[in-house]
């Protein structure tokens, strides 16, 4: 009977230890995810504002030439 209640435990004991684990895992997975997708969605921001600004002096320069 000691044993029966002893394997109750482990199992009960494992299943919650492992099922706080995954949720650490994935919690930690999800927030440095979205922290590589801020980065790049900013670098994707600062290069089209580049590539804008670039297109405006490329073209404010014709308008001085001509």
């Amino acid at each position: 009977m000691v044993s029966l209640r002893w394997a109750y435990i482990r199992i009960v004991t494992g299943t919650i230890v492992g099922g706080v684990l995954g949720f650490y895992t994935m919690h930690r997975i999800e927030t440095s995810y979205k922290e590589r997708r801020k980065e790049e969605l900013k670098r994707y921001q600062n290069e089209l504002k580049r590539t804008q600004q670039e297109e405006q002096q490329d073209h404010s320069d014709l308008r001085t030439d001509s």
